[in-house]
Protein backbone atom coordinates (compact mmCIF):
# COMPACT_ATOMS: atom_id res chain seq x y z
CA UNK A 1 0.00 0.00 0.00
CA UNK A 2 1.37 3.38 -1.01
CA UNK A 3 1.90 5.31 2.24
CA UNK A 4 1.31 8.60 0.42
CA UNK A 5 -2.37 7.67 0.38
CA UNK A 6 -3.09 6.10 3.79
CA UNK A 7 -6.74 7.18 3.44
CA UNK A 8 -7.23 4.70 0.59
CA UNK A 9 -8.11 1.13 1.53
CA UNK A 10 -9.01 -1.38 -1.19
CA UNK A 11 -10.57 1.28 -3.37
CA UNK A 12 -12.62 2.77 -0.55
CA UNK A 13 -11.91 6.20 0.90
CA UNK A 14 -12.26 6.25 4.66
CA UNK A 15 -13.79 9.08 6.64
CA UNK A 16 -10.33 10.48 7.38
CA UNK A 17 -11.76 13.36 9.39
CA UNK A 18 -13.37 10.97 11.84
CA UNK A 19 -10.44 8.58 11.80
CA UNK A 20 -7.79 11.23 12.43
CA UNK A 21 -9.52 13.73 14.70
CA UNK A 22 -12.10 11.63 16.49
CA UNK A 23 -10.20 8.42 17.19
CA UNK A 24 -7.00 9.44 18.95
CA UNK A 25 -5.58 6.81 21.32
CA UNK A 26 -5.37 9.37 24.14
CA UNK A 27 -9.01 10.32 23.81
CA UNK A 28 -10.99 11.52 26.78
CA UNK A 29 -12.13 8.39 28.61
CA UNK A 30 -15.49 10.01 29.29
CA UNK A 31 -16.23 10.60 25.62
CA UNK A 32 -16.68 8.65 22.45
CA UNK A 33 -14.90 11.49 20.69
CA UNK A 34 -11.64 13.30 21.19
CA UNK A 35 -12.03 16.84 19.97
CA UNK A 36 -9.19 19.18 19.12
CA UNK A 37 -10.09 22.65 17.92
CA UNK A 38 -8.50 25.37 15.85
CA UNK A 39 -8.10 28.97 16.87
CA UNK A 40 -7.07 30.54 13.58
CA UNK A 41 -10.31 30.45 11.63
CA UNK A 42 -12.15 33.64 10.74
CA UNK A 43 -15.81 34.52 11.10
CA UNK A 44 -15.97 38.12 9.84
CA UNK A 45 -18.24 39.27 7.04
CA UNK A 46 -15.57 41.62 5.72
CA UNK A 47 -12.78 39.54 4.24
CA UNK A 48 -10.27 42.34 3.85
CA UNK A 49 -10.99 43.47 7.42
CA UNK A 50 -10.77 39.87 8.60
CA UNK A 51 -7.30 39.48 7.15
CA UNK A 52 -6.14 42.59 8.99
CA UNK A 53 -8.00 41.81 12.19
CA UNK A 54 -6.54 38.32 12.48
CA UNK A 55 -3.24 40.04 12.88
CA UNK A 56 -1.37 38.21 10.14
CA UNK A 57 1.75 39.83 11.60
CA UNK A 58 1.19 37.98 14.87
CA UNK A 59 0.10 34.69 13.33
CA UNK A 60 3.38 33.22 14.57
CA UNK A 61 2.32 33.96 18.15
CA UNK A 62 -1.13 32.46 17.61
CA UNK A 63 0.25 29.31 16.00
CA UNK A 64 3.00 28.94 18.60
CA UNK A 65 0.57 29.29 21.49
CA UNK A 66 -1.95 26.91 19.96
CA UNK A 67 0.54 24.16 19.12
CA UNK A 68 2.29 24.46 22.48
CA UNK A 69 -1.10 24.15 24.21
CA UNK A 70 -1.82 20.94 22.29
CA UNK A 71 -4.03 22.05 19.40
CA UNK A 72 -3.52 20.00 16.24
CA UNK A 73 -6.59 20.86 14.14
CA UNK A 74 -6.10 24.06 12.15
CA UNK A 75 -9.10 25.43 10.28
CA UNK A 76 -8.72 28.04 7.56
CA UNK A 77 -10.15 28.90 4.15
CA UNK A 78 -9.15 30.55 0.91
CA UNK A 79 -11.64 33.32 1.74
CA UNK A 80 -10.05 34.07 5.13
CA UNK A 81 -6.91 35.35 3.39
CA UNK A 82 -4.66 33.92 6.10
CA UNK A 83 -3.50 30.65 4.49
CA UNK A 84 -0.14 32.11 3.53
CA UNK A 85 0.55 33.38 7.05
CA UNK A 86 -0.45 30.02 8.52
CA UNK A 87 1.77 28.19 6.04
CA UNK A 88 4.79 30.30 6.94
CA UNK A 89 4.22 29.81 10.66
CA UNK A 90 3.81 26.06 10.34
CA UNK A 91 6.89 25.75 8.14
CA UNK A 92 8.95 27.13 11.03
CA UNK A 93 7.68 24.28 13.19
CA UNK A 94 8.28 21.65 10.53
CA UNK A 95 11.80 22.93 9.83
CA UNK A 96 12.62 22.94 13.54
CA UNK A 97 11.59 19.29 13.88
CA UNK A 98 9.24 20.15 16.76
CA UNK A 99 6.27 18.72 14.90
CA UNK A 100 5.62 16.68 11.76
CA UNK A 101 3.08 17.46 9.08
CA UNK A 102 1.27 14.18 9.68
CA UNK A 103 0.67 15.16 13.31
CA UNK A 104 -1.58 18.03 12.22
CA UNK A 105 -5.07 18.06 10.76
CA UNK A 106 -5.32 20.92 8.28
CA UNK A 107 -8.67 22.07 6.92
CA UNK A 108 -9.28 24.64 4.21
CA UNK A 109 -12.21 25.51 1.99
CA UNK A 110 -13.21 26.15 -1.60
CA UNK A 111 -14.50 29.73 -1.90
CA UNK A 112 -17.99 30.39 -3.21
CA UNK A 113 -16.41 32.01 -6.28
CA UNK A 114 -14.97 28.57 -7.08
CA UNK A 115 -18.25 26.66 -6.88
CA UNK A 116 -17.90 25.26 -10.38
CA UNK A 117 -16.37 21.91 -11.23
CA UNK A 118 -13.73 23.41 -13.49
CA UNK A 119 -12.46 25.72 -10.71
CA UNK A 120 -12.01 23.26 -7.83
CA UNK A 121 -8.51 22.06 -8.72
CA UNK A 122 -7.28 25.59 -9.38
CA UNK A 123 -8.39 26.89 -5.99
CA UNK A 124 -7.14 23.89 -4.04
CA UNK A 125 -3.73 24.11 -5.71
CA UNK A 126 -3.58 27.78 -4.79
CA UNK A 127 -4.47 26.99 -1.18
CA UNK A 128 -1.79 24.31 -1.06
CA UNK A 129 0.76 26.76 -2.44
CA UNK A 130 -0.28 29.31 0.19
CA UNK A 131 0.00 26.71 2.96
CA UNK A 132 3.26 25.30 1.57
CA UNK A 133 1.80 21.80 1.69
CA UNK A 134 1.19 18.96 -0.75
CA UNK A 135 -2.17 17.97 0.72
CA UNK A 136 -4.84 19.01 3.21
CA UNK A 137 -6.56 16.59 5.54
CA UNK A 138 -10.01 17.95 4.80
CA UNK A 139 -11.25 20.16 1.95
CA UNK A 140 -14.70 21.69 2.29
CA UNK A 141 -17.13 23.42 -0.05
CA UNK A 142 -17.39 26.64 1.94
CA UNK A 143 -20.90 27.65 0.90
CA UNK A 144 -23.75 25.89 -0.93
CA UNK A 145 -24.35 29.10 -2.89
CA UNK A 146 -21.90 29.88 -5.65
CA UNK A 147 -20.86 33.30 -6.91
CA UNK A 148 -18.92 34.66 -9.87
CA UNK A 149 -15.29 35.75 -9.35
CA UNK A 150 -15.93 39.29 -10.57
CA UNK A 151 -18.15 41.72 -8.62
CA UNK A 152 -20.79 43.95 -10.20
CA UNK A 153 -20.24 47.65 -10.97
CA UNK A 154 -21.01 48.53 -7.34
CA UNK A 155 -18.49 46.05 -5.98
CA UNK A 156 -21.07 43.51 -4.81
CA UNK A 157 -20.64 39.79 -5.32
CA UNK A 158 -22.77 38.36 -8.09
CA UNK A 159 -24.42 35.06 -7.20
CA UNK A 160 -24.31 32.17 -9.65
CA UNK A 161 -27.88 30.82 -9.99
CA UNK A 162 -26.60 27.65 -11.67
CA UNK A 163 -24.64 26.23 -8.73
CA UNK A 164 -24.51 22.46 -9.30
CA UNK A 165 -23.54 20.51 -6.19
CA UNK A 166 -23.29 17.15 -7.94
CA UNK A 167 -20.81 18.18 -10.62
CA UNK A 168 -18.94 20.17 -7.99
CA UNK A 169 -18.71 17.11 -5.76
CA UNK A 170 -17.26 14.98 -8.54
CA UNK A 171 -14.51 17.56 -8.90
CA UNK A 172 -13.95 17.39 -5.13
CA UNK A 173 -13.65 13.60 -5.35
CA UNK A 174 -10.99 14.05 -8.03
CA UNK A 175 -8.89 15.96 -5.51
CA UNK A 176 -8.90 12.94 -3.19
CA UNK A 177 -7.95 10.71 -6.13
CA UNK A 178 -5.06 13.04 -6.91
CA UNK A 179 -3.83 13.02 -3.30
CA UNK A 180 -4.37 16.74 -2.75
CA UNK A 181 -7.10 16.14 -0.12
CA UNK A 182 -7.37 13.24 2.29
CA UNK A 183 -11.06 13.84 2.99
CA UNK A 184 -13.73 16.13 1.56
CA UNK A 185 -16.81 17.70 3.05
CA UNK A 186 -19.32 20.51 3.17
CA UNK A 187 -19.95 23.71 5.05
CA UNK A 188 -23.22 25.55 5.69
CA UNK A 189 -25.23 22.88 3.86
CA UNK A 190 -28.72 21.99 5.06
CA UNK A 191 -30.01 18.43 5.46
CA UNK A 192 -31.56 18.25 2.00
CA UNK A 193 -28.34 19.42 0.36
CA UNK A 194 -26.21 17.03 2.42
CA UNK A 195 -28.48 14.12 1.49
CA UNK A 196 -28.37 14.91 -2.23
CA UNK A 197 -24.56 14.97 -2.24
CA UNK A 198 -24.31 11.90 0.00
CA UNK A 199 -26.74 9.90 -2.13
CA UNK A 200 -24.81 10.58 -5.35
CA UNK A 201 -21.29 10.50 -3.96
CA UNK A 202 -18.61 7.93 -4.72
CA UNK A 203 -16.65 9.38 -1.78
CA UNK A 204 -19.08 10.33 0.96
CA UNK A 205 -18.79 13.74 2.65
CA UNK A 206 -16.84 13.37 5.88
CA UNK A 207 -18.00 16.52 7.60
CA UNK A 208 -20.44 19.42 7.54
CA UNK A 209 -19.13 22.57 9.20
CA UNK A 210 -21.94 24.85 10.36
CA UNK A 211 -22.70 27.66 12.77
CA UNK A 212 -23.68 26.17 16.12
CA UNK A 213 -23.87 27.62 19.61
CA UNK A 214 -25.86 27.32 22.84
CA UNK A 215 -28.72 29.43 21.44
CA UNK A 216 -28.58 27.77 17.99
CA UNK A 217 -27.97 24.09 18.66
CA UNK A 218 -28.92 22.61 15.25
CA UNK A 219 -30.29 19.45 16.90
CA UNK A 220 -32.17 18.21 13.82
CA UNK A 221 -29.21 18.72 11.49
CA UNK A 222 -26.84 16.97 13.90
CA UNK A 223 -29.14 13.96 14.13
CA UNK A 224 -29.62 13.85 10.37
CA UNK A 225 -25.90 14.01 9.60
CA UNK A 226 -25.07 11.48 12.30
CA UNK A 227 -27.41 8.97 10.63
CA UNK A 228 -25.36 9.39 7.43
CA UNK A 229 -22.02 9.11 9.28
CA UNK A 230 -21.26 12.75 8.50
CA UNK A 231 -19.57 14.50 11.42
CA UNK A 232 -20.57 18.01 12.46
CA UNK A 233 -18.02 20.74 13.14
CA UNK A 234 -19.25 23.88 14.91
CA UNK A 235 -17.88 27.29 14.06
CA UNK A 236 -18.75 30.19 16.39
CA UNK A 237 -19.44 27.71 19.24
CA UNK A 238 -19.19 30.52 21.79
CA UNK A 239 -21.90 32.51 20.02
CA UNK A 240 -19.59 35.08 18.40
CA UNK A 241 -19.44 37.46 21.38
CA UNK A 242 -17.34 39.96 19.43
CA UNK A 243 -19.92 40.10 16.65
CA UNK A 244 -22.78 40.52 19.12
CA UNK A 245 -20.96 43.36 20.90
CA UNK A 246 -20.15 45.15 17.63
CA UNK A 247 -23.76 44.86 16.46
CA UNK A 248 -25.24 46.01 19.78
CA UNK A 249 -26.08 49.70 19.95
CA UNK A 250 -26.89 49.84 23.66
CA UNK A 251 -25.14 48.99 26.89
CA UNK A 252 -22.66 46.12 26.21
CA UNK A 253 -23.16 44.82 29.75
CA UNK A 254 -26.75 43.80 28.97
CA UNK A 255 -26.06 41.98 25.69
CA UNK A 256 -27.83 38.62 25.61
CA UNK A 257 -25.25 36.01 24.62
CA UNK A 258 -24.27 32.47 25.59
CA UNK A 259 -21.13 33.48 27.49
CA UNK A 260 -23.09 35.64 29.91
CA UNK A 261 -26.26 33.59 30.27
CA UNK A 262 -27.08 32.97 33.97
CA UNK A 263 -27.16 29.18 33.54
CA UNK A 264 -23.69 29.18 31.95
CA UNK A 265 -22.33 31.45 34.68
CA UNK A 266 -23.88 29.21 37.34
CA UNK A 267 -22.25 26.09 35.85
CA UNK A 268 -18.91 27.86 35.43
CA UNK A 269 -18.93 28.53 39.15
CA UNK A 270 -20.07 24.99 39.97
CA UNK A 271 -17.28 23.33 37.96
CA UNK A 272 -14.68 26.05 38.60
CA UNK A 273 -14.35 26.61 34.86
CA UNK A 274 -14.72 29.58 32.53
CA UNK A 275 -18.00 30.17 30.65
CA UNK A 276 -16.15 29.36 27.41
CA UNK A 277 -15.07 26.00 28.79
CA UNK A 278 -18.64 25.18 29.79
CA UNK A 279 -19.90 25.97 26.28
CA UNK A 280 -17.13 23.98 24.59
CA UNK A 281 -17.65 21.02 26.89
CA UNK A 282 -21.40 21.06 26.21
CA UNK A 283 -20.80 20.80 22.47
CA UNK A 284 -18.23 18.05 22.94
CA UNK A 285 -20.64 15.96 24.99
CA UNK A 286 -23.13 16.32 22.15
CA UNK A 287 -20.56 14.71 19.82
CA UNK A 288 -19.70 17.92 17.98
CA UNK A 289 -16.23 19.04 16.85
CA UNK A 290 -15.68 22.62 17.99
CA UNK A 291 -13.44 25.33 16.56
CA UNK A 292 -13.62 28.32 18.88
CA UNK A 293 -11.77 31.42 17.71
CA UNK A 294 -9.35 33.39 19.85
CA UNK A 295 -6.11 35.24 19.32
CA UNK A 296 -5.65 35.72 23.06
CA UNK A 297 -2.88 33.36 24.30
CA UNK A 298 -4.51 32.76 27.68
CA UNK A 299 -7.92 32.01 26.19
CA UNK A 300 -6.27 29.72 23.67
CA UNK A 301 -4.84 27.67 26.50
CA UNK A 302 -8.12 27.72 28.43
CA UNK A 303 -10.16 26.52 25.45
CA UNK A 304 -8.37 23.18 25.30
CA UNK A 305 -8.58 22.53 29.06
CA UNK A 306 -11.96 20.84 28.81
CA UNK A 307 -11.06 17.18 29.23
CA UNK A 308 -10.72 17.14 33.01
CA UNK A 309 -14.41 17.47 33.83
CA UNK A 310 -17.79 16.19 32.66
CA UNK A 311 -21.12 18.00 32.73
CA UNK A 312 -23.77 15.99 34.55
CA UNK A 313 -26.83 14.80 32.58
CA UNK A 314 -28.99 17.31 34.44
CA UNK A 315 -26.63 20.15 33.57
CA UNK A 316 -26.50 19.09 29.91
CA UNK A 317 -30.30 19.01 29.86
CA UNK A 318 -30.48 22.50 31.34
CA UNK A 319 -28.12 23.80 28.63
CA UNK A 320 -30.00 21.91 25.91
CA UNK A 321 -33.16 23.73 27.00
CA UNK A 322 -31.64 27.11 26.05
CA UNK A 323 -31.84 26.39 22.31
CA UNK A 324 -33.69 29.16 20.44
CA UNK A 325 -33.61 27.69 16.95
CA UNK A 326 -33.09 30.12 14.08
CA UNK A 327 -33.46 33.09 16.41
CA UNK A 328 -30.25 31.96 18.11
CA UNK A 329 -28.02 32.58 15.10
CA UNK A 330 -25.22 35.00 15.85
CA UNK A 331 -24.00 35.56 12.30
CA UNK A 332 -25.79 37.08 9.30
CA UNK A 333 -26.36 34.60 6.46
CA UNK A 334 -23.32 34.23 4.20
CA UNK A 335 -21.48 37.24 5.53
CA UNK A 336 -21.12 39.87 2.86
CA UNK A 337 -22.80 37.96 0.01
CA UNK A 338 -26.41 38.14 1.18
CA UNK A 339 -27.75 40.09 -1.82
CA UNK A 340 -30.06 37.78 -3.71
CA UNK A 341 -29.48 34.88 -1.30
CA UNK A 342 -33.15 34.50 -0.45
CA UNK A 343 -34.01 33.90 -4.11
CA UNK A 344 -31.08 31.60 -4.82
CA UNK A 345 -32.18 27.99 -5.52
CA UNK A 346 -29.49 26.69 -3.14
CA UNK A 347 -30.22 29.01 -0.24
CA UNK A 348 -29.95 26.53 2.67
CA UNK A 349 -32.26 28.58 4.86
CA UNK A 350 -35.22 27.81 2.63
CA UNK A 351 -35.54 24.58 4.61
CA UNK A 352 -36.18 24.28 8.37
CA UNK A 353 -32.77 22.57 8.87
Amino acid sequence: MNEVYPHMRQGKVENNFEKTILSKPNQDSNLDLFIIASLVNRESSSLSHAATETGISDMDTTIDTALEAGFRHIDTAYAYKNEEAIGKSLKRWFDSGKIKREELFIVTKLPSSGNRAEDVEKYLKQSLENLQMTYVDLYLIHQPIGSFPEPDKDGNRVLDPNTDHLSLWKAMEAQVDAGRARSIGLSNFNARQVKRVWKNARIKPANNQVELNLFFQQKELIAFCKALDVTICAYSPLGSPGMRIRNHKGDPSIIDMPLTHPVVLKLAKKYNKTPSQILIRHSIQRGVVVIPKSNNPERLKENIQVFDFVLSPDDVYELDFLDRGEKGRSLPPFGGMSKGVLEHPENPQKDPY
